[in-house]
């Protein structure tokens, strides 16, 4: 019987898909001297970026599609699985980009346990693959497609923020998979913000339509020393949305090894961080705490700027910090290393920048009264404290009150 069913498994699997044939013309020339994405860097000054071309196909079996975005460190672009038959986004890394220990990180993650809720809601790697050159290699990660970004979302929206129960929903899958990461995974994320909580592709008409328009209106590009520079293509607006899956891997650590280092983007630096205290887990705690203000309120809860002119200073935050939370426990200000900066021995402050008056989470929140502002209020204290072991764990915080409210 085992014979006959591998037999039959082998005799009705799908042959691979034959790669399409893109148009190489009637497209739209740049003039040279428009900047174009990627061109503003100086990686692609110096030739670093892969010459991706639209119907490329790498390891005989990823057919490149269209360009959906970039960074300083990649591009980004749907691509077809012929062997799959399904679609797949290509990062197509620098050449100087190694990558190692983010690979690492994504092959820990997908040796998880996928019975966990939070499986759902990591974007895992579905191959890492080599792509040959010469004058050195590039890596190449491949993942599902995603629609756009929780902040892509707030951008969308007029108002520029969530709804009560837009940010629920949002939340409580965001803390599903921290305690999947944090529990399962033993890994802290250090970089939970919009930008890295995606939505899932539920509405797959979105992707057949990116297709056939780039069929049907190739995307605009211009060469550059011979190097094909694209203009990327935003999918539509699904009908329905997937859920919420956490992203980005890149600044990922064992949350298990002791660690001092500078973490987070600034305005979501947690104060273990700043004064340079060993940190795990928690971080990201505090992260979700200070993004919510982000989703919600249309702001960020704590900017940085420094009175000198110069930008973000991590004084200039932790003043900010003092003034929401009041000062920090002289227990906290003895194990960081960078405390005698900031504050006295007997925990005062000693900067000569003020501490800002009249701040609370109760006057920075605009949107809810009552019953529902101090249930709101309360679930954000549990995250935003001075102390880490004083934070609540992920799992602890999907059973908050005001999480589990009546999403009406």
């Amino acid at each position: 019987m085992a014979i006959l069913l591998k037999w039959a498994r082998n005799t009705f699997r799908r042959s691979p898909s034959l790669p399409m044939c893109f148009p190489t013309s009637g497209f739209e020339s740049v003039a040279p001297s428009k900047l174009l994405d990627e061109e503003r860097f100086e990686e692609f000054k110096k030739g670093q970026y892969y010459p991706v071309n639209i119907g490329d196909v790498f390891s005989s079996k990823y057919q490149v599609i269209g360009k959906l975005g970039f960074g300083v460190t990649s591009t980004v672009w749907l691509a077809r699985d012929l062997e799959g038959h399904q679609y797949v986004t290509l990062k197509v890394y620098t050449r100087n980009e190694t990558n190692q220990e983010e690979f690492q990180i994504y092959k820990h993650l997908n040796q998880g346990n996928p019975s966990h809720p939070g499986y759902a809601h990591v974007r895992r790697a579905l191959d890492i693959l080599t792509i040959p050159r010469a004058g050195g290699d590039h890596h190449c990660l491949v993942q599902k497609p995603m629609w756009e970004s929780f902040r892509d979302l707030l951008y969308r929206n007029p108002n520029h923020r969530f709804t009560e129960d837009l940010l629920k929903l949002g939340l409580m899958q965001v803390l599903l998979a921290l305690d999947y990461l944090h529990t399962e995974c033993k890994l802290v994320h250090t970089d939970i913000k919009g930008d890295n909580i995606l939505q899932e592709i539920e509405d797959r008409t979105i992707l057949d339509s990116f297709t056939r328009a780039e069929l049907e209106n190739p995307s605009p590009r211009k060469f550059v020393n011979g190097m094909p520079v694209y203009a990327s293509r935003r999918f539509e607006l699904p009908k329905t949305f997937g859920r919420a899956v956490l992203s980005d891997f890149g600044s990922a650590v064992r949350g298990d090894e002791r660690r001092n280092h500078d973490a987070q983007p600034n305005v979501y630096r947690s104060p273990e961080v700043m004064l340079k205290t060993e940190w795990s887990y928690p971080v990201d705690i505090w992260n979700v705490g200070v993004m919510i203000w982000d989703l919600f309120e249309g702001k960020h809860l704590f900017y940085g700027n420094d009175p000198d002119g110069k930008g973000y200073s991590t004084r200039a935050h932790l003043a900010e910090v003092i003034g929401i939370l009041g000062p920090p426990p002289l227990d906290m200000l003895k194990r960081g290393k960078r405390s005698h900066e900031f504050f006295t021995e007997d925990g005062k402050w000693k900067q000569d920048i003020e501490v800002p008056n009249q701040v609370s989470l109760e006057t920075s929140e605009e949107f809810l009264e009552g019953r529902n502002e101090e249930m709101f209020l309360a679930f954000v204290r549990k995250m935003l404290q001075w102390r880490p072991e004083d934070r609540k764990t992920a799992k602890e915080l999907l059973q908050d009150p005001w999480l589990n409210d009546e999403i009406k």
